[in-house]
């Protein structure tokens, strides 16, 4: 239990890393105070540019993975078959700390960009297939918040169908106990909980027909 507190408190000491307010700050300007007022990658891109939503969007995947590379070596590496449990343990934190900074009153991202981190923490197929998903879904309907939502379904999905065939097991060179497999389970639907509702606006917008779409080719004008 100590192990995945550690890990939780050491990922909510990364998310607190707020790439986006960073660099907003560096530009001159409080990136919270423009268009959908949170400091992620999408609202970045949209206030800043393509250049800047793509280096927050760097910036926030890459505080994840350090966060896990250095959870791993303090607790994973010694009990592999925890390792996978204490990764997502980690990236929880991480996702927290992003949403949540207690130091920008609570006002922070929505965790999409942390939680690609951990998408590349667990391997090739993990980021081929979600790169695949977001990317089919923005290049046909140019929503960012639609493929964000469905990328963490599928990061839901694919834990449990690997969790049940064994994928982690072979990957760890030891069988995973289905109660650690369960608690995996349990954390990441709250994650993909979590991301759908700090995503209930731009849900609302979808529905209603007024979201608006983002494109890598030209400025963004219409900021929400």
């Amino acid at each position: 239990m100590l192990e995945r507190i550690l890990c939780l408190v050491i990922g909510y000491a990364f998310g607190l890393i707020q790439t986006g307010f960073l660099y907003g700050k560096a530009k001159g300007i409080d990136i919270r105070e423009h268009g959908s007022g949170n400091s992620g990658a999408t609202n970045t891109l949209r206030t800043l540019g393509t250049k800047a939503g793509f280096i927050v969007l760097f910036g926030d995947a890459l505080k994840c993975i350090a966060a896990i590379i250095l959870t791993y070596f303090l607790f994973g590496k010694a009990n592999p078959e925890y390792m996978y449990l204490y990764r997502i343990y980690t990236a929880f934190g991480v996702v927290i700390g992003h949403d949540f900074p207690f130091y920008l009153q609570f006002k922070g991202g929505k965790g999409i960009a942390a939680t690609a981190g951990v998408i590349i923490t667990f391997g090739p197929l993990y980021f081929v297939v979600h790169l695949a998903v977001f990317a089919l879904v923005f290049l046909t309907t140019h929503f960012v918040s639609l493929g964000s939502i469905l990328v963490y379904i599928t990061f839901f999905v694919m834990v449990v169908i690997c969790g049940q065939t064994g994928f982690f097991d072979a990957h760890v060179g030891t069988p995973i106990p289905q109660g650690i497999l369960i608690e995996m389970y349990v954390i990441v639907f709250i994650m993909t909980v979590i991301a759908i509702w700090r995503h209930k606006a731009n849900i609302h917008r979808l529905l209603t027909h007024t979201e608006s779409k983002v494109y890598l080719s030209k400025k963004n004008d219409d900021i929400v």
